[in-house]
């Protein structure tokens, strides 16, 4: 059989008990948690079940997976997630917009992830409804769609946020009106908002946020930063960034609700490094392909060797608070009007109110993928337990997941 390609499991598998000896009281419970559940995803120490083709009777094992949102091979979860989206899509222009914390506040996030990385959605998420609801610019009500990615290429701690907005939005309330929305208000073909305009005041809204976190107490700093929880330290820290350019960047348009679509599906689930990366683990390090965006395109596609502990340092400076959301969505799409706003627009957009098929509850389990010999339907016949082995014997080795 051929070799399997290297997984991050692997280099954690090999390398992660003597960095964690190395490392003992410098890791958090969720940096621990992150490393054991990608050590053991889809292993038989979290069970699994077997199934059975209805055609040809051939048997394979499956493994559970760890489910875990850090784990390169568990992003199961966005297909669900994709197909709320897709329902929800606009037939508009979709924008895309990235806003980046500068390096300096970058550094500090690391020791407050969930403090200034709620920062910088919130900032982001205020500069584009603020600006998009000035008369000057589009005059309208809108929303987006928010997703958190912490890091570059080479796996270095980079903060920034992509925003997908539809090109347009509901028309604000007028005098006497509780809520408006009385007509679609759309922007300029191929152009949403002006990007010098969005970086002031996302400079401006993040530096006061960064301020009153700090005033609230909801900051700390350790090593090198320690001098920073002093107030006026801390307002000397900001002092320089009110001066330099904060990088908004906008994209061109997506090409449809399809390319949004295609998008979401690449990058809201998506953690710091695939699998598919990975070059090779031996005693150089752990290779793998980056992207070196400061180079013209031809050349920015790279390869990197880091040693195994620098490399599952930088893996797991990514691993994000318990509980952190970080797919959010702000103005129309805020969970709490979502509903109601978007077939608000898609009636004033002159389309059907969206409908959700009902599912066949009477369907027998089935394995997600079909059957590697002859394509046929699988049928789950047995599930294990956690650290069990299964009763039924597979056809063949293969084993594969669950999700």
């Amino acid at each position: 059989m051929p070799r399997e390609r290297l997984e991050v499991a692997d280099i954690f598998r090999a390398h992660g008990p003597a960095w964690r000896r190395a490392n003992a009281g410098h890791l958090s419970l969720g940096q621990l948690k992150v490393m054991s559940a990608i050590e053991r995803c889809r292993t038989a120490a979290l069970g699994g079940h077997v199934a059975r083709c209805e055609e040809c009777d051939h048997t394979l094992i499956a493994y559970n997976s760890c489910r875990n949102r850090h784990c390169p091979k568990c992003q199961g979860a966005a297909k669900e997630w994709l197909a709320d989206r897709e329902a929800e899509l606009l037939p508009v222009p979709y924008y895309h917009v990235v806003f980046t914390l500068p390096a300096p506040i970058a550094d500090i996030a690391y020791q407050n992830k969930a403090a200034i990385y709620a920062i910088l959605f919130k900032a982001a998420a205020e500069t584009l409804i603020t600006i998009a609801a000035d008369p000057k610019h589009l005059g309208a009500r809108i929303g987006l769609t928010a997703v958190l990615h912490t890091w570059g290429s080479a796996l270095t701690h980079h903060p920034h946020v992509h925003c997908i907005v539809p090109g347009g939005g509901l028309s604000p309330a007028c005098p006497g009106q509780r809520s408006g929305g009385e007509h679609w208000i759309s922007c300029r073909p191929g152009f949403f908002l002006p990007v010098r305009v969005l970086s002031r005041l996302f400079r401006r809204l993040s530096l006061e946020k960064l301020a009153a976190a700090h005033d609230a107490g909801r900051l700390h700093f350790f090593g090198d930063h320690a001098p920073l929880a002093e107030r006026r330290a801390f307002a000397a820290y900001l002092a320089p960034l009110r001066k330099i350019e904060w990088v908004v960047y906008a994209k061109r348009p997506f090409a449809g609700p399809q390319a949004v679509l295609a998008y979401l599906s690449r990058y809201t689930h998506r953690v710091a490094i695939a699998n598919s990366r990975l070059i090779a683990c031996d005693d150089n390090g752990v290779t793998f392909r980056w992207k070196d965006y400061r180079a013209k395109a031809p050349e920015r596609q790279k390869v990197m060797t880091l040693a195994s502990d620098e490399f599952i340092r930088r893996f797991l400076i990514h691993v994000l608070p318990d509980g952190f959301h970080r797919i959010r969505h702000y103005g129309l799409f805020a969970n709490g009007g979502r509903t109601e706003n978007l077939a608000r627009a898609r009636q004033l957009l002159g389309l059907p109110a969206s409908q959700s098929e009902p599912c066949d509850a009477d369907e027998p389990p089935m394995h997600s993928l079909p059957c590697p010999c002859c394509g046929g339907r699988m049928i789950i016949i047995e599930t294990f337990e956690r650290g069990s082995t299964p009763r039924t014997r597979p056809s063949s080795p293969i084993r594969i997941d669950t999700s």
